[in-house]
């Protein structure tokens, strides 16, 4: 009974951005609050059904966590649109095409502000203790899920965020049939993997939104880890992608596999 509150939990959630971020995108004319009102939103979404699948994670496995968590990213990245959640993906997008930086701060403030957001209905929910599983989760008591010294944990986010973003970026350029899933499972994996180490996070929104403040590790060491390392990840993987030998090595590894 409990995995299928769970379940209902995160759908409706997933289902409620959807129709808030269709209004919002019929409802505003101006370009740069439209993009800040949907990346809080599209925060606020993840970050709240993440809370959810810690509680999934908790009760019933990291495997069955990763299946959530692969479905909720192919659904993410055909919901989403132009919004992203994610800090980096605005700092590539200023690194490549030059974007606005004032409106690239804005953007990522408002994913912050969504993500932090996220946990006020989340625990009203939690304290409805509509399952076994949610009894006593809706108190402002966290452990972090840095399980390594600071350096590991951040050398695990900055690697396997780079990792995550060279796929993406091989995946986008060749699209293959599947596209989608096969990022989607990636992502995941590289997730399960670094779930007993940083808790593999690779998104300083959703680790700030999820860990922020909460016991076993300082805010400085927080930053330290699932903000610089993540996006230090993101950089290095645009500097590797610039490498001509290195892009057209990937791009001929996923096309023989996709073939």
């Amino acid at each position: 009974m409990s995995i299928v509150v769970s379940s209902l939990t995160i759908a409706t959630q997933l289902a409620l951005s959807h129709v808030i971020r269709g209004r919002l995108s019929d409802m505003i004319q101006s370009q740069l609050l439209k993009g800040c009102l949907l990346e809080l939103v599209a925060a606020a979404e993840m970050c709240g059904a993440c809370y959810e699948l810690i509680i999934v994670a908790d009760n019933y496995g990291v495997y069955c966590y990763g299946v959530y968590l692969f479905l909720m990213t192919i659904w993410w990245g055909q919901s989403w649109g132009t919004a992203t959640a994610c800090p980096y993906s605005l700092i590539e997008e200023y690194v490549e095409e030059g974007t606005n930086p004032v409106h690239v701060v804005l953007k990522i403030l408002s994913q912050v502000v969504g993500g932090l957001a996220s946990f006020r209905w989340v625990k009203r929910l939690w304290m409805m203790e509509l399952a076994a599983t949610h009894m006593g989760r809706g108190i402002d008591d966290c452990t972090a899920d840095l399980q390594v010294p600071v350096i590991i944990g951040f050398i695990v986010e900055c690697l396997l965020t780079c990792a995550c973003r060279l796929v993406s970026r091989a995946l986008g350029l060749i699209e293959p049939k599947f596209a989608s899933a096969i990022d989607s499972f990636f992502a995941t994996s590289m997730v399960i993997l670094a779930f007993d180490y940083s808790g593999g996070y690779f998104n300083p929104v959703l680790a700030t939104g999820l860990k922020w403040s909460c016991s076993g590790h300082t805010n400085t060491e927080h930053i330290l880890v699932y903000w610089a390392g993540s996006i230090l990840g993101s950089l290095l993987s645009l500097r590797i992608w610039s490498i001509p030998t290195v892009r057209s090595k990937m791009i001929d590894t996923f096309k023989s596999k996709t073939e």
